[in-house]
């Protein structure tokens, strides 16, 4: 079946806060879920008709019912009706880019050490998944500014997090530029200033970044890289060390498996949440403050002839040639 549209969103702007509870209303998400655990998410409108290969729901039907409750299709099948969680949200959402799943999501909310009045900067929106988790982190006294470079994909986001907000937050900014590229004077115009308690770089050369971080970030903010190649992973923690502004970096992925579950067969799922990313984490040094170096012995061969990451002799071949400074 395809996934069903959704009308366009209110874009009024409203406050981070609990989520709408008691007796379903037109203007709702809704999620029916199927008796073979098929899930799909609806958002109510008088007169309008989920068509399903079970049937058709009538959204008129769900009107007035409380959350919990159950409907049935023009076939006799039973949905669960209930409003979404934002892990279901985010899976189903329209997407330009692919989002962040809810695994990553929770590891960089608490890698970040977000919570209620926190200002964190989220660069590479994608489709606004992420971005939903650290509206909610911080509230309605937080600050999250979302950087993208792709206009349409800024579009997308802002629709997203409409939707599933009621409208657009107010403690949400959306900047749309090269965060690499920004200039003093930039960072002043979108308010972003410096002292942020955390940034979160969500795109192929975080690396690039790293100096307006650094700008950016309060001494002992958090940094999360969030990369999904093992590329990337050395470039990125190699540069951040390389700089001595951060702590030693720590790298990590999640992996997620549910069990089936029936009497007495208890078992793995056939099916697992597995690799979807790796997480970078670090903190930010004091002005004018340098990591320890580590004492910590590589091992064999991490740095040896064919290594070409950054540090290494033929990436300083190349900056003295490009005239970059080392």
């Amino acid at each position: 079946m395809a996934r069903p549209s959704h009308p366009k969103p209110s874009f009024d702007s409203v406050q981070v806060g609990p989520g709408r509870t008691g007796p379903l209303v037109v203007g709702d998400l809704v999620q029916l879920t199927d008796t073979r655990g098929n899930k799909t998410t609806i958002t109510v409108r008088t007169g309008a008709i989920l068509h399903t290969h079970r049937g058709q729901i009538p959204h008129d039907a769900l009107i007035g019912l409380p959350e919990g409750a159950t409907t049935m299709s023009t076939r006799g099948i039973a949905y669960l009706v209930q409003r979404p969680q934002l892990d279901d949200y985010v899976l189903g959402m329209p997407r330009q880019a692919a989002v962040i799943y809810p695994k990553d999501a929770a590891r960089i909310v608490a890698l970040a050490d977000l919570g209620t009045g926190s200002r964190v900067l989220e660069a590479g929106v994608g489709s606004g998944a992420l971005t939903c988790y650290l509206l909610r982190s911080t509230g309605a006294t937080g600050r999250v500014f979302s950087v993208e470079r792709r206009s349409d994909f800024a579009e997308q986001a802002r629709e997203n997090v409409a939707r599933w907000f009621g409208g657009l937050p107010d403690s949400w900014d959306v900047i749309e530029g090269d965060l690499a590229e920004f200039t003093n004077e930039q960072i002043d115009q979108t308010r972003l200033g410096n002292g942020l308690d955390a940034v979160v770089l969500d795109m192929l050369a975080p690396w690039d970044c790293l100096e307006v971080a650094d700008r950016l970030l309060r001494p002992g903010g958090a940094l999360v890289g969030y990369v999904a190649t093992t590329t990337q992973l050395s470039r990125l923690v190699e540069t951040m060390r390389l700089s001595r502004r951060w702590t030693e970096p720590r790298a990590e992925e999640s992996i997620v498996r549910t069990w089936h579950l029936d009497g007495l067969s208890v078992r793995p799922d056939h099916r697992m949440s597995g690799h979807t990313g790796f997480l970078v984490a670090a903190r930010h040094m004091a002005p004018g403050q340098h990591a320890p170096e580590r004492k910590r012995r590589p091992a064999p061969g991490a740095y040896g002839d064919d290594y070409a990451g950054p540090g290494s002799n033929s990436d300083s071949d190349q900056t003295a040639g490009s005239g970059e400074p080392g």
